[in-house]
């Protein structure tokens, strides 16, 4: 994916962040907005953007990710949300279709209990909105490899790459692959860990709200597509399962043979579900038009003029 590079790319000012975004696309397609994990970037995407084949593509790093700003501060699932809503402003994109994986797919929730109108449908991924004893234990261990200093959380990338995968898929690409991805997550966090703290710290003021959050997430009625990992690890599939009891509009179709990284290890199937689900969600052209002229007339106002935006290529 050496030669992809993005139609746009920028960073937006929104205080108190810097964002970083990438759109491929020229704005004439169907957006999709592909939600990080926690310890991704955008270009993490980038071999997966062909099979978006009919959509624009948008891709944002929250802080303390990839290119945008890593200042060692509280952040919350609300702000992720508003600093996603400020780029798909400043683009004056219509209603998107959200794919969240893992992490991506609390932001893409607390996005939608937010900003619904803003949504034509959500794909989640390796992501529970129930109070789960296993998940708070998972959370709290990570916090602790994560301040626990440099050979602590070099284990740590050890152990995690050991439980968010499926057996096919270690077995298909071989240890000596898994490896070299394990060291490039280190390399990328070894120097900024407080982004790793900060984000999961996130979690728990939106788990602390959950209950009180209950009416804002079943009154979300975009279609939803739920596809967890049948040998999912961090969030077993019947966590994952319990958002039906929440999502008026969602379904449940797991993927067998895939851990908690679906649309990596089961790309040839992970795909065509989503882009079918994706096709099958059509767009009613007035509502379109409308949506462009509400942003264009209410927020694009607020858009600090500083905003960077360039086409030139950008490293991988």
């Amino acid at each position: 994916m050496a030669d992809l590079s993005p139609t746009r790319t920028g960073i937006l000012p929104h205080a108190p962040h810097q964002i970083f975004w990438e759109q491929f696309g020229d704005g004439s397609r169907p957006p999709v907005v592909l939600l990080n994990g926690l310890a991704m970037h955008t270009k993490a995407w980038y071999p997966f953007i062909g099979r978006l084949a009919g959509f624009d593509v948008v891709l944002v790093d929250y802080p303390g990710q990839g290119a945008s700003s890593s200042d060692d501060r509280a952040v919350t699932m609300p702000e992720l949300a508003g600093c996603v809503r400020a780029v798909i402003d400043h683009l004056g994109l219509p209603p998107v279709h959200l794919i969240g994986v893992s992490y991506g797919g609390f932001v893409a929730l607390e996005f939608a209990r937010l900003h619904q109108a803003r949504v034509a449908s959500m794909t989640l991924s390796g992501i529970l909105l129930s109070h789960e004893t296993l998940f708070e234990m998972y959370e709290a261990l990570s916090l602790r490899f994560y301040r626990g200093g440099p050979a602590v959380f070099e284990l740590y990338t050890h152990y995690m790459y050991e439980k968010i995968f499926g057996e096919a898929f270690v077995r298909r690409v071989g240890l000596e692959a898994l490896e070299t991805m394990r060291a490039r997550f280190h390399d990328r966090y070894k120097d900024r860990v407080h982004s790793l703290v900060r984000l999961t710290e996130a979690q728990d003021p939106f788990f602390a709200s959950l209950d009180a959050h209950r009416p804002g997430y079943r009154a979300i009625t975009v279609p939803t597509l739920i596809v967890p990992g049948a040998e999912d690890r961090a969030i077993p599939p019947w966590q994952q399962r319990k958002l039906l009891e929440l999502l008026p509009h969602a379904r449940y179709e797991p993927i067998d043979e895939a851990g908690h990284v679906v649309y990596l290890e089961q790309p040839d199937i992970f795909w065509p579900r989503v882009t079918s689900f994706l096709s099958s969600r059509g767009y009613e052209p007035a509502t379109v038009k409308g949506t462009v002229a509400w942003v264009l007339s209410h927020q694009m106002a607020s858009v600090p003029p500083a905003a960077v935006t360039s086409t030139k290529p950008i490293d991988s």
